[in-house]
């Protein structure tokens, strides 16, 4: 393998792996811009734990009282004496099932308490609260002759069926506010009808919006922090557009005010969302979200922070605002049965790396998945399938490599005959000539291995952020979602981590192996053995280093790459490379002139103006 085969395998790598150790190293990057936000984000945490303490004292009391004790009173605070009486009552709990979604609804402001997903678990082998009770505060702000805050409210539960349950808040004129939350069956998505029956007379003409204020602590449901922080994040998205707006990407506290309609946001854990949809848009927002430390107590992942306007019309007595909400799995195929883009907030990549995500893993994936339980099994073929499919393009590169490997000598010969830099040209050209006469392509190793790295970066995007791997065994690794660890470290290494991944360990291994492998087509000039110390040292020990922390499936992944590249490599050298032949196409072609290619021309050229300009050079200097 000549000098600029080996630049350009060096290039592909770095364009690929220099990504990767960008991805990985996000968190430390950022820490000081995090700091900056810290004080903020501490501050509304802090407001948010002391509205579930004071809930959580109110709920306490009232219990208290039922046993005789006395209850903890509020002060009036509402004009409407009904209202008061609401302001005052004692929040009741309403529980909606379906097999997939276990929501509690508390009448207290007619929100949701707790949303549980029955099919899926914490790490710890826990009930997966998405929304764990105490855990969120949702409000509607609305004047009606005064200011009402749906918060501070309880509801009167109006109707109940197996599937829905209505609330509602009386005020002294008749009129009512109205929630209605319907759970169909085998559904994550939960229908919300907010409505305003006779209010006109509370509500002036002039008041065309009211507020949403969301909350929502969201707990870590993970093995890994640091891979769980980078893949949660939140989303908003504007109708009409190919994909969401992203706050938070890579574990950044950030904030958005938006002054354009809203279709929908989610609040997006790496593998599950909450997301509320409006049915006529949202007309306006501001978003923050804002995350917890590794080490947080209560071992919360992240605040975020919705408030929003919606429009309010006037056209009739009974005036319902339609909403959405989906508590679920990042599922692919689950959010886009949805027809909202929801799915878009799973991180596959852009246009191309996106398409063959979607187009070709995802389908290939789910196709396996049908007949094969254990996912190690599943991506073993599917790593088979895409080495199949893309032999094509390698098997050209390693006969070119094998071909290099055969006329290496030859190439060591020309190195020894120009071995000074003013001689590069004059070398550059010579080796062109030898892989002509040999039937090697220059470009031959180099460009069908940049022709798949789309296929790897697709998988380097899709193992981290698919749910099906989520907790799923293999061998040593019990979940492949997360990294695998058969040495926990009483200390950290930068950079490194905690633990050590087998997975990792051993694609590093096979990694540096295929190097080794290859490495023997490299010739012996002394220029080339900083790259070969880059190939067969430098590029493992990072590999090892960056995925020690990724997803044992995607460590897992690169490990049967490499080892099914490396049989590739030995069988096309074993059985499709005649060095006889080569050697004798090379000997019959001596001393013969080869037709020029426009590439040995421009060499030429190149050649004749250096030439030209050290002799203008020379004499310049003599006078």
């Amino acid at each position: 393998m000549d000098k600029n085969s080996i630049v350009g395998f060096i290039l592909i790598g770095v364009i690929f792996f220099g990504f990767t150790w960008y991805q990985s190293n996000q968190y430390q990057k950022q820490r000081e811009y995090q700091a900056q936000l810290d004080s903020v984000a501490r501050a509304e945490q802090l407001l948010l734990q002391m509205e579930k303490d004071s809930i959580a004292a109110l709920n306490a009391a009232s219990a208290q009282s039922n046993d005789g004790a006395a209850s903890l009173a509020r002060p009036r605070k509402y004009l409407d004496s009904l209202l008061d009486s609401h302001y005052n009552a004692e929040a009741e709990y309403v529980t909606l099932s379906n097999g997939k979604l276990d929501l509690v609804l508390t009448t207290r402001g007619a929100q949701p308490y707790s949303a549980r997903l029955v099919e899926y678990r914490t790490y710890d082998s826990t009930d997966l609260y998405l929304v764990k009770p105490e855990y969120s505060d949702f409000n509607i702000a609305v004047f009606a002759g005064e200011n009402i805050n749906t918060r501070d409210m309880v509801f009167q539960v109006a109707e109940k069926t197996d599937t829905s349950v209505t609330m509602r808040l009386p005020f002294s004129n008749g009129g009512y506010m109205e929630q209605k939350y319907i759970l169909p069956a085998d559904s994550y998505m939960v229908s919300n009808e907010l409505s305003f029956v006779n209010m006109s007379g509370l509500i002036p003409r002039k008041i065309n919006s009211f507020d949403i204020d969301w909350n929502l602590i969201v707990p870590r449901f993970e093995k890994g922090y640091t891979n769980e922080k980078q893949y949660s994040k939140l989303d908003y998205y504007f109708s009409g557009e190919k994909k969401p707006e992203q706050l938070g990407r890579g574990g950044r506290n950030d904030s958005e005010s938006i002054v354009s309609r809203i279709k929908w946001f989610a609040f997006q854990q790496q593998f599950f969302s909450a997301i509320m949809t409006a049915g006529s848009e949202f007309s306006s927002g501001d978003f923050s979200i804002n995350f917890y430390d590794e080490d947080d107590p209560d071992r919360n992942l992240m605040l975020c922070n919705a408030r929003l306007q919606a429009e309010l019309k006037h056209d009739s007595d009974k005036v319902t605002v339609p909403f959405e909400f989906y508590f679920g799995p990042n599922h692919y195929r689950t959010l886009k049965n949805y027809d909202q883009r929801y799915e878009k907030i799973i991180p596959l990549g852009g246009s191309v790396i996106g398409l063959i995500s979607r187009g070709v893993i995802i389908p290939t994936f789910n196709f396996l998945g049908r007949f094969i339980s254990n996912y190690g099994i599943i991506i073993l073929i599917m790593t088979i399938l895409i080495k199949l499919v893309i032999s094509p393009l390698t098997m050209k590169s390693y006969k070119s490599s094998a071909k290099m490997n055969v006329i290496k000598p030859e190439i060591d010969k020309l190195n020894e005959k120009y071995p000074k830099q003013e001689d590069a040209l004059k070398k550059q050209q010579a080796m062109m000539e030898l892989y002509k006469r040999a039937g090697i392509s220059p470009m031959g190793g180099c460009l069908p291995m940049l022709l798949q790295l789309p296929v790897l970066y697709a998988m380097f995007r899709f193992f981290p952020a698919s749910i099906e791997l989520r907790q799923q065994k293999f061998l040593w690794a019990d979940d492949l979602s997360a990294y695998d660890s058969i040495l926990d470290l009483p200390f950290r290494i930068p950079l490194y981590g905690d633990h050590v991944s087998l997975f990792a360990l051993l694609m590093a291994v096979s990694m540096f192996l295929y190097s080794k492998m290859t490495s023997s087509q490299m010739s012996n000039d002394p220029n080339m053995a900083g790259m070969k110390f880059m190939s067969v040292w430098l590029m493992p020990i990072m590999m090892l280093f960056i995925c020690n922390n990724l997803s044992s499936g995607l460590s897992y992944y690169y490990l049967l790459s490499n080892l099914i590249t490396m049989f590739q490599t030995w069988f096309v050298r074993r059985y499709m490379v005649d060095e006889k032949k080569i050697h004798a196409q090379l000997a019959a072609s001596a001393g013969k002139p080869m037709p020029k290619s426009k590439w040995q021309q421009r060499l030429e050229e190149a050649q004749r103006m250096q030439q030209q300009a050290l002799k203008e050079q020379q004499k310049r200097s003599r006078r």
